[in-house]
């Protein structure tokens, strides 16, 4: 089974004054399950991750109740406050929905590059734990020593790393942020999507960000790295099957199954979908 591990939705009326902004004229529309399912066909997709772009819980419940109707969304990433005091409680409530499958806060566009290696976390962690639910770090290069120390003090959490860290790809960027990665990948709770390389590059040139994925394979491994399309966000700089394409054309033949579809299963725990 082919799975996409990470992919958008959303509608515009939900998102004043949020991103997109209208310049970015290829994904400032809504996007919705229609629009989404020929490529998945054409590409022989069988099923996808939906991953939050809001942080409110209306955007997790907009997700869940796509995923009640679409068959090929396996799998929601959501949002939920992780430093609030009934932060426990919440996630117990969304774990009973089957769909719901981890939580992911919006590290990238907080000021506190540190916020993530807080101790008031522990709490949220726990919970997640105790459910079965992930953790996906949408993180920068500057988030990267913080989230090591936050791995590091939770080892029972599966996280994977959203966009490989969104690397500076587009001004060449790549030793700091390979080491940090380096260190990332030396703790086996801890995974990668190859998706969004393209995106930091800012144009329709996979050679160019060939290094940085040959470097996550490198690091992380065939049974560690996660496809994602990062659709519709991956308009900005190209289209769904030359994505996949390049995709496979980095990944070893032997680790197709995994990178493409197993390592999403069981990472996501997609198999009750």
């Amino acid at each position: 089974m082919l799975i996409d591990a990470h992919q958008h939705f959303w509608l515009m009326k939900d998102r004043a004054g949020q991103w997109p902004p209208p310049s970015l004229a290829a994904i400032y529309r809504d996007f919705l399950p229609p629009d989404l399912s020929p490529l998945l066909d054409a590409a022989g997709v069988s099923g996808t991750v939906l991953v939050q772009t809001m942080e409110t819980a209306a955007d997790t419940d907009f997700m869940l109740a796509l995923a009640e109707k679409t068959d090929f969304i396996k799998g929601v990433v959501g949002w939920v406050d992780m430093k609030f005091a009934g932060v426990t409680a919440e996630i117990a409530r969304r774990a009973k929905h089957p769909a719901f499958k981890g939580v992911r806060p919006m590290l990238q566009g907080m000021e506190d590059v540190a916020w993530i290696d807080d101790p008031a976390l522990d709490a949220a962690v726990e919970a997640l734990v105790k459910h079965g639910l992930v953790f996906d770090a949408l993180v920068l290069p500057p988030n990267l020593p913080h989230l090591l120390s936050f791995a590091r003090r939770h080892p029972e959490l599966p996280i994977v790393i959203d966009h490989g860290a969104k690397p500076l790809i587009a001004t060449g960027h790549y030793i700091a942020w390979r080491r940090d990665m380096a260190a990332l990948s030396a703790l086996p709770n801890v995974h990668c999507k190859l998706s969004g390389l393209l995106t930091e590059r800012g144009e329709q040139r996979p050679e160019a960000v060939r290094p940085y994925a040959e470097t996550i394979m490198d690091l992380f491994g065939g049974d560690r790295v996660i496809f994602g399309s990062d659709w519709p966000v991956l308009r900005l700089a190209g289209d769904y099957q030359a994505w996949l394409d390049f995709c496979r054309d980095i990944v070893p033949a032997k680790d197709h199954a995994a990178v493409f579809g197993g390592n999403a299963i069981r990472f996501y725990s997609l198999t009750d979908r």
